[in-house]
């Protein structure tokens, strides 16, 4: 039985900047389709995966280059809605001379926002799966009860839940995470991904909230620090850390969705389920966050969201030349 991927949330457009910097440069912006759970979509079918994408967008000229982008790239969009209460939502997104990034984001409410419990369909979780979520659909009450309705269907039928925090401060109102409900759903899930700077917004004391995570019954915490070595906490495999590839960075923009991807095919390669999951060893952890360091690097090698992901030959690849 093949593991079914499904991410969940926000497709939008993201408008990336030609990167002008200087005085008196003009900045200019591209369209690419975007959004973090669809990148990681993506990510996923360009290694081969079975890769779904649920979520909501304006029946609108974005909204369907959106589910043409996602279907070209090979995920299916059979749970992907249109509705024509809202438009898709836009990113302008401008790089710094290094390749980091900065938002602005056109959201409220858009149509990701719309999305509600009732829509979700009890048909999409049969079968054997992952269910992945990130906090952006945690923005207002309504989405988040969307997405704890998701969480809780695919917990029943028995799915790995998996949560990346990536938090994008200025999509919450006022840009006042509220930190409790983050932490919450963060600690629904099995698999749950976030970066040290994210933590620190969360919890004063980040390490002691990895710790309380495992109790609370997270299987597998993946720590990521920018370039330093990612770290993995697990409850009763031990712990561990892999070296981050060095690549010349030309765009960061889909590092963590690469990532994530990377790390969801893996974890549906070596079982897809649950049992299989908190089973893994140290050492098969090693190597399948080694793989999706892997990911990462080769896509920040690339301009652009999906454009950028890279297939299993290229992160085999990357393998050889980072990591032999």
């Amino acid at each position: 039985m093949t593991t079914k991927i499904m991410a969940f949330g926000e497709a939008l457009i993201d408008f990336l900047s030609n990167g002008a910097t200087q005085a008196g440069e003009l900045e200019s912006f591209t369209k690419f389709p975007g959004g973090a759970p669809a990148n990681v979509a993506v990510a996923v079918a360009r290694l081969g995966g079975n890769s779904h994408f649920t979520g909501q967008v304006g029946d609108d000229a974005f909204g369907h280059f959106l589910k043409d982008s996602l279907e070209s790239y090979g995920v299916i969009t059979d749970s992907m809605l249109m509705t024509k209460e809202a438009k898709t939502a836009l990113a302008f997104v401008s790089l710094d001379s290094t390749g980091e990034r900065s938002f602005e984001f056109y959201r409220n409410p858009s149509a990701d926002m719309l999305f509600r419990e009732s829509d979700f369909n009890a048909a999409w979780f049969e079968g054997q799966g992952v269910f992945h979520t990130c906090s952006n659909t945690l923005t207002d009450e309504s989405i988040t009860e969307a997405t704890l309705a998701g969480v809780r269907m695919a917990r029943d039928a028995n799915w790995i839940v998996s949560v990346d925090v990536n938090l994008r401060i200025n999509l919450w109102p006022d840009h006042t995470v509220d930190t409790q409900r983050v932490i919450n759903w963060m600690q629904s899930g099995d698999v749950v991904k976030a970066s040290l700077e994210e933590l620190a917004v969360l919890a004063n004391d980040p390490f002691a909230l990895i710790d309380e995570s495992l109790v609370a019954g997270v299987t597998l915490f993946v720590l990521t620090d920018g370039g330093n070595p990612i770290r993995f906490y697990t409850r009763a495999q031990g712990n561990g850390e892999v070296m981050t590839p060095k690549v010349d960075v030309k765009d960061t923009t889909a590092a963590g969705d690469a990532f994530v991807g990377g790390l969801l095919y893996q974890l549906a390669e070596q079982g897809g389920d649950r049992t299989s999951l908190a089973e893994l060893s140290q050492s098969q952890l090693t190597d399948i966050i080694r793989f999706a360091a892997a990911c990462g690097a080769d896509s920040v090698t690339k301009l652009g969201a999906y454009p950028s992901l890279p297939t299993r030959q290229e992160v085999e690849a990357r393998l050889v030349t980072s990591f032999s």
